[in-house]
């Protein structure tokens, strides 16, 4: 068995630094200044692992990139890959594109790639229609269907589609968003194409669900029902999306449409917040109890961390605490779910366990729902 490997490094940075992206030289820089961290051969290396506890090294040649293209990932994981291609100090789109080409004609039986939207990108530019491929989530922005719930789900299902344990193999959405219109708060999906990739529902979330104009009542009604709760000595983290932004709306505040933001008496007390700002107003809060994160799940995948909203980091959430969670949705929200649980996906596995369990969930005025929240890889209570 072949499997190619390949790691988009700068993917993610941009999104605990509030950056919604790290897509062009400029942005990266500006992260890197922020105080941006490299995650996704992290990323990477968790589902290599999860793999190589599966499939013995020595019934599976790992192709892959040199460095923190995948080298040093599969490495840590225990296997001992074929490097192929070379690459500069800084790697660009165009590395992803030559990586997977190579991959391609080396007949490989499956292709892993680790990054986010544009990375499905530059990936579906490579290959061609016969060649199946997997994303491990490690972008700010992960809209596109290609992609496993989680490093540990892309590790299982990788293992299980080679061993021939699931052999269904659909055709997958290959969407991305324009960065500049994002971080401008305006939300354009375009779809590139479609990749082929091993499919079994336990592993793979499906592609986000836009709100439709329907749904505007159900938000309104939410929000009405989160501002008469209010407390008034209380720090709320709000989260992005157009379901706690109603929030806003009601309260006549300025907001972040795809950022976070902060209110506390009914007035906004920080706008488009990054880890560190938000960090910072908690250790200005005396009574910690007295911060309280506002987030609702996205549509269609579910995912109430760890997509889009990075900048409510592991740290952030170990500080407030799963007692000072709010979740927000809209019966659309819930049925685009198709009765599958909300979930984490923080990069840290065991918070995502602790953080884990049933919910009060607010979907209208005077109504609730208690729903279950799990790990984006399957665990939880």
């Amino acid at each position: 068995m072949k499997v190619g490997l390949i790691v988009n490094p700068i993917a993610g940075m941009g999104g605990r630094v509030g950056l919604k992206g790290t897509d062009g030289p400029d942005i990266l820089r500006k992260a890197i200044e922020l105080g941006a961290k490299p995650w996704a051969e992290d990323r990477a290396y968790e589902s290599m692992k999860v793999l190589r506890s599966l499939i013995p090294d020595d019934s599976l040649d790992v192709y892959t990139y040199p460095s923190k293209m995948g080298e040093s990932s599969a490495r840590r994981a225990g296997f001992s890959p074929r490097v192929i291609g070379k690459i500069g100090d800084e790697t660009t789109a165009e590395d992803t594109v030559r990586a997977a080409k190579d991959m391609n004609n080396l007949g490989v039986d499956l292709i892993l790639f680790t990054g986010g939207d544009g990375t499905a990108r530059d990936v579906y530019r490579a290959i061609d229609e016969k060649q199946v491929v997997l994303g491990i989530p490690a972008g700010v922005k992960v809209y596109s269907s290609v992609f496993a719930a989680s490093p540990r789900a892309a590790g299982e299902l990788a293992a299980r589609f080679l061993r021939g344990q699931v052999t269904e193999v659909v055709e997958a959405e290959v969407l991305d968003i324009d960065e500049d219109a994002f971080r401008e708060g305006k939300l354009s999906i375009k779809l590139y194409g479609y990749l082929k990739i091993p499919y079994d529902s336990l592993y793979i979330p499906g592609g986000k669900i836009p709100s439709g104009h329907s749904e505007n009542y159900a938000k309104e009604a939410a929000a009405t029902e989160f501002i008469d709760n209010m407390e008034k000595d209380c720090i709320y983290i709000i989260g992005p999306g157009t379901t706690t932004k109603e929030i806003m709306k009601k309260l006549g505040l300025e907001y972040t449409l795809l950022g976070v933001d902060a209110i506390e008496g009914g007035k906004l007390i920080g706008k488009d917040l990054n880890e560190e700002q938000i960090i910072d107003l908690i250790f200005a809060k005396r009574d910690k109890a007295k911060v309280k994160v506002v987030v609702s799940p996205i549509g269609g995948q579910g995912y109430i961390f760890g997509r889009g909203n990075q900048q409510i980091s592991p740290k952030v959430l170990r500080m407030i605490g799963k007692e000072n969670i709010i979740i927000i949705a809209t019966p659309g929200k819930i049925e685009s779910m198709r009765g599958k649980p909300m979930l984490i996906d923080t990069g840290d596995e065991e918070l995502d366990e602790e953080l884990s369990g049933y919910y009060r969930v607010i979907l209208g005025y005077r109504e609730y729902i208690i729903y279950k929240v799990v790990p984006g890889y399957g665990g939880g209570s």
